[in-house]
Formats: structure tokens, sequence, C-alpha cells
């Protein structure tokens, strides 16, 4: 997955065009164009400049229904610098230690968090607490107990918590799932994903136990279930799963840096998944049913999504996808419908209930069963 380190993709102005119409539209009528969005924009602040917050910031620039407003950071020269380029004004810019006080600016609607995912868990429940809408990064939380307090925090407090799964509002991906549906492929039997790349900075937060969580599988491990979820159409009821280690100085303890997992479902299928920190040009799912199969490869990238099926090439728009989720999760806030996929706090909790039995099942070397 080398394209998470890619610059935006430039897009013509047809597909810019393809991607102000919703994702419903896209599955329904590929090409379909709505009429110009008059309705409520949600006003978000990034909370967490990074790369991946610069990503969406750059995305949310060709949003219909979603708008850049502020900025939390604590390095003030990003937030002078990110005022200056997005237009932000200066009573919405926070930094980490004052940003609950957002509960008084009625101009932010939502906060995206997009820090390391230890702070998950601790500033979700802040924004709720605040009286925002929450939208998370994914992996939501560290496991599944994090991620299930901030799912209560965000229904005491009355607001949505929606993870950052942009995969499912990407329309290549919501073909293969209608066509699963629709039984074009038959009783699913395999799936398999791959997915990995080499990690680079050895300092950075993402090989840091106490910052990430984890390893490979926290940050990509995670697409590949997500994917053997929504691809198979089930949730699985167990989990067998070995790490390989090769640079224990790199990958310290509690860092992994390859695991390969087995998960078994509840219709017969099984997935046989790869995540790793130490191998390129891992970006693939495969899925075998009775009547045909669907692999897609890059698979999870940022894009484009490429695929074919039994049936032909996959050859639905191409989008930005941080663009689409950001519209798409407007309509989910202000408009309470529900994505073909769910994007939801349950949804990531399921993700980490998974996580946390691939974590054991590789400590233990046992089959896990799992509760999803």
């Amino acid at each position: 997955m080398n394209t998470r380190r890619d610059f935006l993709q430039k897009i013509g102005a047809s597909a810019l065009m393809l991607q102000l119409s919703s994702l419903t539209a896209f599955a329904d009528a590929p090409g379909r164009i709505t009429e110009p969005y008059e309705g409520k924009i949600l006003r978000v602040a990034i909370m967490g400049l990074g790369g991946y917050g610069t990503r969406v910031a750059e995305a949310m620039k060709a949003c219909t229904k979603a708008k850049l407003v502020g900025v939390i950071s604590g390095t003030p020269s990003k937030v002078k610098e990110w005022q200056t380029k997005y237009n932000i004004p200066e009573k919405n810019c926070y930094n980490y230690e004052n940003f609950d006080q957002v509960k008084n600016n009625k101009d932010i609607d939502a906060i995206y968090v997009i820090t390391p995912n230890a702070l998950h868990h601790s500033q979700v429940i802040r924004v709720a607490k605040a009286g925002k809408h929450a939208i998370c990064e994914k992996p939501m939380a560290l496991n599944a107990k994090e991620a299930q307090e901030m799912i209560d925090a965000c229904k005491t407090a009355n607001v949505k918590l929606l993870i950052g799964y942009r995969m499912h509002f990407e329309p290549r991906t919501l073909e293969v799932i209608r066509m699963r549906k629709a039984d074009n492929f038959g009783k699913i039997m395999f799936f398999q994903a791959q997915c990995g790349f080499k990690a680079g900075d050895p300092k950075q937060w993402r090989l840091n136990k106490a910052l990430a969580g984890g390893g490979s599988m926290m940050d990509i491990g995670i697409y590949a279930i997500n994917g053997a979820r929504y691809m198979v159409g089930e949730e699985p009821i167990w989990v067998t799963a070995q790490e390989t280690k090769t640079d224990p100085i790199k990958f310290s303890e509690g860092v992994d840096e390859t695991i390969q997992f087995q998960l078994g479902f509840p219709g017969g299928a099984v997935a046989s998944c790869l995540s790793s920190y130490n191998i390129n040009h891992l970006d693939r799912f495969f899925m075998s049913g009775d009547k045909g199969f669907a692999e897609m490869q890059p698979s999870t990238g940022y894009g484009p999504i490429k695929g074919r099926t039994h049936m032909g090439e996959l050859t639905q728009p191409v989008t930005t996808h941080q663009t689409v989720q950001m519209d798409e999760m407007a309509t989910l806030i202000f408009e309470d419908k529900k994505p073909v996929v769910p994007v939801n706090g349950e949804e990531g909790l399921r993700d980490m209930k998974i996580i946390d039995a691939i974590y054991q099942a590789v400590k233990t070397g046992n089959k896990v069963n799992l509760i999803i």
C-alpha cells in the first residue's frame, strides 16, 4: 500500500462532477448526476494536522456537503499555516489543552480526530462532552473496551460517532457488495486479503507501542479485517493467527511486523489474510464463490481502486475517497441515512473485537472464538 504515502490523485473534471452525486446513486445508477446541493453544510474541525489530516483537508476542498472550518493542534506553527491555507478564523483554532471550549462555538458541528491511535479514546470522549459530533480515524481505539466507552460517551451526549472507513463509500467496492447481495458470486467459500508496505522512519509514532497500540495490524491489517466482513457479508465466528518478526529492533515488543490470520464464517467461508509493515506491494482482495469471483488490486489504497469479476472489469467512477466520505458523513449526521456498509461506532467496535482476538491468538497459539 505505497499509496498511503502518495500525494492526492489528480482527477479530471468529469470524475469530480461524479463525486457530487450520492453513493446511493453510484450503486443504483452509475453516472447519474444530482441537482446542485442546497442543504445543510457540515462544518468540520480537524484534530491532528499531520499527513493524513492534510490529505483530508485537501480532499474537502471539493466537498459540497462538508466544509473545513476549524483546526486543533499542539503545534502553533501548523495552526498558523492552516489558517492561511484554508481561510480558517482565529476563533475556530484550538490546541489539545483548550479544545473543550469548542462547546461554546456554534460554528463547528463536528470534529474529525486524526491523531495517533492511543489518543482517540480520550479525545473522542472530550469531543462528545463538548456536544460535537465525532468522526474518528480508524482504528477507533486500542481495544474493544475503549471502543465501547467511546460509543457510550457519544450516546450519553446525544452526538453521532462515525469512523473513517472511506472504503465503505468507494463505488467499485460497493459494486462488488451489490453483486454479492444479488447472488452473482453464489455461495461465498473463500476470501483473501493482502495488506502491506515497508514502514519507513523507525522513530515514527506508528512503530511506538504506546502511541499505536501495536504495529501493522492496527494500521493496515484492519483493512483486511473490515474487507473480509463487508465482502463475505457475515461476521466471523473464529480466528487463528501467527506472527513473523525478522527485525526485532525496528519492530520492538508489542509492535507487530507481519501477522497472518485466518477467519471462519458461519456460512462456511474461510478467509486467509496478511498484514505487514515489511513487505511492499500488498494491496489485494480476492473472493471466490461457487458461481464466480471478484478480485481487487489495488483494493484499499487511495486510488484508483481497480478490479474485475468473472463478469468483467469494474468500471464504476473513480473518486477521491475522502471527498466522498466527508460528503456522505454529512448526510449521515444531518439526515440520519444508513449507508450500504455502516461507519458508526458499533462497526468500529466489531473490528476492535477481532483485533483483540487476533493478538490473543498470536500470543496463545490457539483458535479464538468470536462473538461479534
